[in-house]
Formats: structure tokens, sequence, C-alpha cells
């Protein structure tokens, strides 16, 4: 099935049940196993099924399905938030002593989370220039157990490297990890390029309107492969105490262990849960998903040809631009050469961007993208204010930096108000 037909139908069957079109919420936190024996097979992983919505529960698993379908990968775990989605992924692969390897351009919270937050765990974060990777390799060392990078950065806007990486990953049997929020699987599917797994923070252009806060993990086909024999992930095969001595490498013929990893521990002792109606919100959202992504980003080009002419604007971050270096990479490998709703441009000083901030009226000023509506950003003072003088230059963040989410309206409405706040 093509991308549109898997977003609406995959994962569930109208004909079951009462034959409801629309996917049912089910708002429980419990299920009734009916019996003692079949609630201990559950637990034993011996029978499938619902076991607590901390866990599992039925409209997660119709989101979890389309997300995997849509990304072309084996398996799916949704997770309470964006940030959420990244902590699992890489508490799933690292512990203390260990340490990943991130880019420089990645999404503010996600550098904090990463540099920050886990090195209280133990883990530590060294940072590689994600446009070349040519300083990748000289990171890595016995305990490197991730790489960690945006397909399409917030809010640079930038492409990485991403065949040098996967090189240099295999190499060293090292699991990749790829936030494709900006991109989503309508325009780019990175597990298709050999990337390992694939992060989103669903409550961007998955969500549609800035409905719900979610996350989704999605594991490729070839990850078992990865993980089973290889030394860097021991835990994956040696039993597990904390689930009866599991071993995840001796059921990889059956499951996907690494989402299922996720599922069995850190999903039951975190409880980073989504909600059943944020999940149903989120299936609404996956179809329409194709049709709005498209929209989003012609509008986006029209909005960013505008600001490549004008006098006031030093720069201007859109790989859909035929004058941006990454052009020729994105028409070969995005769908339809499109390049998302997603750009952001220079305007030389903090005190300039404040006042095109202050004076747009379409444009609202939120920290959310992906949204129907259009949004803008100050990233230096809000989204990325965490981050020192320094980390913000290593990150090509200035103060004159202002990023734009392209919403649905009309593209000529859009520019007439960027006009006006720039006079």
């Amino acid at each position: 099935m093509q991308k549109e037909t898997l977003a609406t139908h995959f994962g569930y069957n109208s004909k079951e049940g009462f034959g409801s079109m629309a996917v049912p919420i089910y708002q429980t936190t419990a299920y009734d196993f009916g019996s003692c024996e079949t609630a201990a097979n559950r637990f034993a992983l011996k029978e499938l099924g619902q076991i607590y919505s901390r866990l599992t529960n039925p409209t997660l698993d119709v989101f979890e399905a389309r997300v995997a379908a849509l990304e072309a990968g084996r398996a799916a775990i949704s997770t309470s938030s964006g940030q959420a989605a990244t902590f699992f992924a890489i508490a799933n692969l690292a512990e203390a002593g260990d340490n990943i390897i991130i880019s420089n351009k990645i999404y503010g919270g996600s550098t904090t989370l990463l540099t920050h937050t886990i090195k209280r765990f133990g883990i530590e974060a060294r940072v590689f220039d994600s446009d070349t990777a040519e300083d990748l390799e000289s990171l890595i060392d016995a305990n490197t157990k991730a790489i960690f990078f945006e397909t399409l950065s917030n809010p640079q806007i930038a492409i990485p490297n991403l065949e040098k990486i996967v090189e240099v990953a295999n190499k060293y049997n090292i699991v990749t990890v790829a936030d494709n929020t900006v991109a989503t699987p309508v325009l780019f599917n990175p597990l298709l390029k050999g990337v390992d797994i694939v992060t989103h923070s669903a409550s961007k252009y998955m969500s549609g309107q800035g409905l719900s806060i979610a996350g989704v993990v999605v594991s490729s086909e070839g990850l078992n492969d990865k993980l089973v024999g290889n030394d860097r992930y021991e835990h994956f095969n040696t039993p597990d105490e904390s689930y009866h001595g599991l071993v995840y490498a001796d059921i990889a013929s059956v499951f996907d262990i690494f989402t299922l990893r996720i599922r069995l521990t850190l999903l039951r002792d975190i409880g980073a849960t989504l909600s059943p109606f944020n999940a149903w919100q989120l299936i609404q959202g996956l179809e329409t998903l194709s049709i709005r992504v498209k929209e989003h980003s012609k509008n986006a080009l029209e909005v960013a040809k505008f600001l490549e002419n004008h006098p006031k604007v030093k720069s201007v971050n859109y790989p859909g631009l035929e004058s941006s270096p990454l052009n020729q990479y994105v028409k070969a490998n995005f769908t339809g050469g499109l390049a998302s709703g997603l750009l952001s441009f220079d305007v030389g000083d903090k005190e300039t961007a404040a006042s095109i901030l202050n004076k747009v009226k379409i444009f609202s000023v939120v920290v959310n993208i992906g949204d129907s509506k259009s949004i803008i950003t100050h990233p230096a003072s809000t989204t990325h204010q965490q981050l020192s003088d320094e980390e913000l230059k290593a990150t090509g963040i200035g103060g004159g930096l202002i990023r734009l989410s392209i919403g649905l309206e009309n593209a000529k409405d859009l520019i007439s108000d960027l006009e006006e706040a720039m006079k």
C-alpha cells in the first residue's frame, strides 16, 4: 500500500467489533483477563494481548502500527512526548559509563536532555559536526552506544551527511538514531537509508493542529540483527533480572526486541505513556498528514523565495530553494523535492528580530511547529535560551535568527504579513 492508504487503514479493521469506521478510544486503565491463566500467560509473553494501559492499549496499538508502516519500520512504540521518545531511545541503548555522540545541530530541548540531564545518569554526550561527519569516527570508543542526529534540523533546517554517518556507525556496529520530526515520513524515510531507529515528536506535524503532546520511536527491520550478539549491547544478550531472566536475543525471531525492551522495562518503570485520547487524535492527524505536509512545503517555498529577495534578510535556511547547497539532495531524496514547512532566516540582530515578531498579525509567536496555523519564533531567546553563547554560535543560532513554521493559510497573506512587519 502507498503511504496515503497506510495512514487511513493500516492496523485497524472496521469490519470487526461493532464496525466503527473511526478507531475507537479505549479509555481504560485495565483489562479483564477472564482467568488467572490468561493473566499469567500475558505477563510471561506466552500469549499476546492487553495487560495494562501503561504498557499496552488498543488505540495506541493502531497509532503505533500506522507510524511504523509509514516509516517502513518493523515496530513502533508511542510515548507521552517527543522528549520521552528521545530519552527512551537513548536509555534503551546506553547506561552509566557509556557515551553517545550527538549532532551539533539539533533541537534545544534535545541538546539539554542529552548533554546535561542524561549526564546525571552517567552517560556522556560527545558532539560531532553532522554537516560533514568528518569528526565522527574520532569520537568513537568501546563505550559508544548511539549516534543521534536530525534529518532536518530545527531551527537551522540543515541536512546531515547521512550516508557518512551510517557508514561509520555500521563500521563499528553502533546504533543510529534519527529524529525525523521535521521531514515526517511523508517526505523522507531514514530507515530506508540505513538508519536503525527513528524518533518523532508527534506533537508536531502528526498532530497537525497543536492539539496533543506525544512521541514515537520506530525500529528498523534490521535492528534485531544488529543487537543480537553485539558486545556493545550486552543487556539485549544477557538475562534481564527484572523480567524473570528474559534474554531478548532469544526471542528476536518473534519480537522486535528494541521496542519490546522499552515496553517491558522503561515504559513499565518510568511510565511516560501516551493517553488513549491523544493517540486517537493523532490517528486522525495521520489520515491527512500527506496532504498537509505537501501544502506546508509549497507555502514554505513561496515564503522562502520572498525572504531570499528581501533587503533586510541576510540569509535564508530552506533546502527547497534552488540557491540552497542542500537543494540537490532534497530533489534526489525527498518526496517530490519538497522540504517541509519549517524555515529560518537571519535579520542580523536580536532587536530587528524582536521587532518583526511583535509586528506580525497572522503569524503567532509560539514555540511549536507543524500547526495548521503559521508560527514565528526567536530561537535564541526561547527554544535554545538554555544554551550558552558559545553553544548558540556553534549550532548556528544567532540573535538575528527567526524560525517560521508555515501553516496552511494562503501564502500570499503570509508574505504580506511579513512584508508589513519588516518595514
